[in-house]
């Protein structure tokens, strides 16, 4: 078994229906943050933490995702003959950024049967989940810490962040044991509950959407029954796995989006649009010039 991680699974097999009726016929995933679509952000960052290949679990309605990161002849050949060559630069930047991989899950039965359909894919080797609702910005990248974290203790490595108890039951949350032998940041997970009542959460500490995982989990997500929604989650699997071998948290340094809600993503896209060069100032002028106050209330 190879010890580096050079695979990263992306599951985007969901419908969106938060984001409906926008999502009807676009993956959510391809929703832009200022120019770029949510998924992008996720791939950069794992391009720039050295993984190799890409297993994107899609389903139907997600072809969007993947002609993203195809060559696109036509388009190229238009901006070639336009002479816009830094926009034909952006644009074949993205297919040549890394292996692509697919596999379709069928139904979206949860996060942990997402990462089951990827076992043939990934084989006997470590590798990262990155959950493309979860844009990072982080340096070094938030994959980038976690493996670090995993070359250090050679197990699994879940990223988590503190929340405030009125959020906790929308996560999986995670006890930990007061070990900081492998720095300040490191936790030894002594337990795993997946959305917690307020009052039952063992800590503060949630998982959020990155994981470094190692092929055992696939027998253990093989052994995990579905939850009462019928679908089977990865922290129960990981719960599962626990019982077998170490576990360990990472709390990521870096500023994180949850773009998976209208006002997660709104945030997001305000945020990053203040990180770049060219629209910083023009825009914070725009928002500095509205008076919130007068502004009508919104409508349905």
């Amino acid at each position: 078994m190879t010890t580096r991680v050079r695979k990263a699974v992306f599951p985007a097999a969901g419908l969106g229906t938060r984001f409906l009726p926008a999502t009807k016929a676009q993956p959510k995933e391809m929703l832009p943050l200022v120019d770029k679509p949510i998924i992008q952000y996720g791939v950069e960052e794992a391009v720039a933490s050295g993984i190799d290949n890409i297993l994107l679990v899609t389903g139907r309605g997600k072809n969007a995702i993947e002609d993203h990161f195809d060559v696109s002849i036509e388009l190229e050949t238009f901006l070639e003959a336009r002479g816009k060559t830094d926009l034909l630069e952006q644009v074949r930047e993205i297919s040549n950024m890394i292996h692509f991989a697919y596999v379709r899950q069928g139904e979206p039965l949860g996060l942990g049967h997402a990462v089951l359909v990827t076992r043939e894919l990934v084989g006997d080797e470590p590798f990262a989940v990155i959950l493309g609702d979860d844009v990072i910005d982080a340096a070094p990248p938030a994959i980038q810490q976690m493996i670090d974290v995993f070359d250090r203790v050679g197990g699994p490595v879940l990223a988590v962040e503190r929340v405030p108890t009125d959020q906790i039951s929308s996560y999986g949350v995670v006890a930990v044991e007061p070990d900081r032998t492998y720095g300040e940041r490191v936790y030894k997970v002594r337990d795993l509950v997946e959305k917690p009542a307020r009052q039952d959460a063992p800590s503060d500490l949630a998982i959020i959407g990155r994981y470094i995982l190692t092929p055992d989990i696939f027998p253990a997500l093989e052994a995990t029954a579905s939850d009462r929604t019928g679908e089977i989650q990865l922290t129960n699997g990981l719960r599962r796995l626990l019982r077998d071998r170490p576990i360990y948290a990472c709390e990521v340094e870096g500023v994180r989006h949850d773009t998976g809600n209208k006002l997660g993503f709104l945030k997001a896209v305000v945020y990053f649009a203040l990180r770049r060069p060219d629209l910083a100032e023009p825009f914070r002028q725009y928002l500095e010039s509205l008076d919130l106050h007068r502004l009508p209330a919104g409508k349905q």
